[in-house]
């Protein structure tokens, strides 16, 4: 009996205490009276209608309890007997049950071929109502083939989400100790030493000696990410030579920007490329997965598996999105340039008073041609308007329209003939 029911039916609840009227229900189910206790019109209703629905309650047991009625299986058995255990209300008495058709979709997809071919083979009309254990044992099987069928699938999408959860634990990970550690100085320089070593391994992988063609190569990709040209020596032939050379000039370079920013400065921007450079990269990785989950699927077509080929991709990519990670911090770091800014100022600030001292020559020099201020207002000449019926201003005692304003008229009129 809840409170929405009764509100249903026409009753003003609103005012009721929570917790009073929880207490009052309580105190019915136990066969005692509430308005004993709440002397309120409520807790008298909430009485009579708990009395009503006890008396229901015992008629519907009388009539052997609630009787459902099913037109479909679900393709869980787990749900099944959830259904029939709420539908019976929770032990109380009542029955269920399920009519079906052999052509259902549970039936028809996961239903065993023995059965239909079985049942045709008794020659049964159409619409002949069945009833056999071998019904109910073959509609269990289907429901086991559908529960294994979800299970696999679900598993299948588990392993393709643990190769991008493991990946995302490594990148925050990293993300998490970078957050935590008060400089990051130590993972600059390795990364410094390891980029220099991957540009020796590439120039080096063709041939034991070091060729021409693929040291300029070399010294181009460390221009690009450490934004300056080494200085080395062309006759070097040596992995070690070559190695020890782009790792000093790299750090020398670092070292000077240091003395340059200033470390305290240095190490807040080192933190902030690094970490902004992580966010927009893994982003990236993430939208680059989700597109090669989608075309790893068809490889299936070619005799491989989706998975093994998703997760060889996937490593490659991620092992590529580290390095990206490293070259694109490392190019920020190394182009950071501070200029000062006084000079250019102090020169800005001197043109500016040049202007102003010009321009007060050239007022001064106007105001000597015109004898008067530029910025002096002309004020406009007000001239008094004569009415047609007052007295002429020349003295004569008449209106001004029998005396001056007549003459002005007809001088008016004959402009204007004239200009016909």
């Amino acid at each position: 009996l809840a409170k929405a029911q009764l509100e249903a039916e026409g009753y003003d609840l609103s005012e009721i205490d929570e917790r009073a009227w929880n207490e009052a229900l309580a105190m019915a189910k136990q066969g005692l009276d509430p308005t004993t206790k709440y002397k309120d019109y409520w807790a008298k209703v909430l009485y009579e209608k708990y009395l009503e629905c006890q008396k229901d309650a015992e008629k519907v047991k009388a009539l052997g309890g609630l009787y459902v009625i099913g037109t479909e299986r679900h393709e869980s058995r787990r749900i099944d007997n959830q259904l029939r255990g709420r539908a019976g209300r929770q032990g109380d008495p009542g029955a269920s049950r399920f009519f079906l058709s052999l052509e259902d979709d549970l039936l028809r997809l996961f239903g065993s071929e023995k059965l239909k071919t079985f049942m045709e083979k008794l020659g049964l009309p159409e619409g002949e109502p069945l009833e056999h254990p071998w019904l109910s044992k073959a509609i269990e099987q289907a429901q086991k083939k559908v529960e294994a069928y979800h299970f696999e699938i679900r598993k299948h999408l588990l392993e393709y989400d643990d190769v991008m959860n493991k990946q995302r634990e490594t990148i925050y990970s990293q993300r998490k100790e970078i957050l935590k550690s008060e400089s990051i100085k130590d993972w600059i320089i390795s990364m410094i030493e390891e980029k220099c070593e991957e540009l020796v391994e590439e120039a080096f992988v063709e041939s034991k000696h070091l060729e021409k063609e693929n040291l300029e190569e070399a010294l181009q990709k460390f221009k690009e990410i450490f934004a300056f040209t080494p200085e080395v020596d062309a006759n070097l032939s040596k992995k070690e030579d070559l190695l020890r050379e782009l790792k000093n000039l790299a750090l020398k370079r670092y070292e000077e920007k240091e003395k340059m920013i200033g470390p305290d400065t240095l190490r807040g921007l080192e933190k902030y490329f690094l970490l902004t450079t992580i966010d927009t990269l893994w982003k990236e990785h993430l939208l680059i997965l989700d597109h090669l989950k989608e075309s790893t699927g068809l490889r299936g077509y070619g005799q491989k598996n989706p998975l093994q080929e998703y997760k060889k991709e996937a490593f490659y990519l991620f092992v590529d999105l580290m390095r990206r990670i490293k070259e694109t911090t490392l190019s920020y770091l190394f182009r950071i340039e501070i200029k000062e800014t006084r000079e250019a100022s102090k020169e800005i600030i001197e043109e500016l008073e040049k202007e102003e001292i010009d321009n007060k020559k050239l007022q001064y020099k106007r105001e000597d041609v015109f004898g008067k201020k530029e910025n002096a207002v002309t004020q406009p000449v007000r001239v008094q308007k004569i009415g047609r019926n007052d007295p002429c201003p020349c003295g004569s005692g008449k209106k001004y329209k029998k005396c001056c304003g007549k003459n002005l008229e007809q001088g008016e009129i004959k402009d204007e003939v004239s200009k016909m």
